[in-house]
Order: structure tokens, then C-alpha cells, then sequence
């Protein structure tokens, strides 16, 4: 897969992990969780770390990766005793291991 394929990957299923914790699962329990949110927010400012060069992250793509990589299988880890097993949460998880995988792949080609 192409680079440029990957990193529509990353930013499609990114930011689908990311709307669904700020806002899809806020309206599914009718109520404002925090600890959604502040997971939403933490995949948009990763999707950030990712596609801007930041001048602090000059030189260190390769922990962008790691830390997203590892910020979303946390996320998928923490579903699995806290998570809703419904539809939108297994759509979900299946968002974020394709996302993982995409980083993953967008990592080995950056060698």
C-alpha cells in the first residue's frame, strides 16, 4: 500500500475513532462522559502529532508512531472489561485495529 494511502487510512479511521468518542457515545448514553471525551481529544491531538510538523516533534516521527499505536490498543485493552459490546463499540475496535495496522505499516515503510 502506497504511503499516501496509508496516511488517508490513519486520517479516515482516526478521526472516525475520534467523533465517535466526542460525540456518538455521548448521544448513545444520553449523558457527557468524560473519560470519552478526553479519549476523543487525545485521538485528534495524536491525528495533530501525525500530519503538522510540530518543530517540537522535528526528528521524532518514529515515537508519534509508537505513542498512537500504543494510545489505541490502550483504548482497545481498557473496551474490553468497560466497553460496550454492542454494534458501534465492535465497529468500533475494528476501526482501531485497522488504524494500528495502518500506523504500523505507515512506520515500516518510514524505515
Amino acid at each position: 500500500m502506497s504511503r499516501s494511502t496509508l496516511r488517508a487510512v490513519i486520517l479516515i479511521t482516526g478521526l472516525i475513532t475520534a467523533l465517535v468518542h466526542l460525540i456518538l457515545l455521548s448521544v448513545l448514553i444520553g449523558d457527557i462522559s468524560v473519560l470519552f471525551v478526553l479519549n476523543g481529544l487525545g485521538y485528534l491531538a495524536l491525528l495533530a502529532a501525525f500530519f503538522l510538523n510540530l518543530p517540537f516533534l522535528v526528528g521524532r516521527r518514529r515515537l508519534v508512531h509508537y505513542a498512537f499505536i500504543a494510545y489505541t490498543l490502550v483504548t482497545i485493552l481498557a473496551w474490553i472489561p468497560i466497553g460496550s459490546k454492542n454494534a458501534v463499540g465492535y465497529l468500533t475496535k475494528l476501526d482501531e485495529v485497522v488504524l494500528v495496522l495502518a500506523l504500523w505499516q505507515h512506520l515500516r515503510q518510514e524505515g
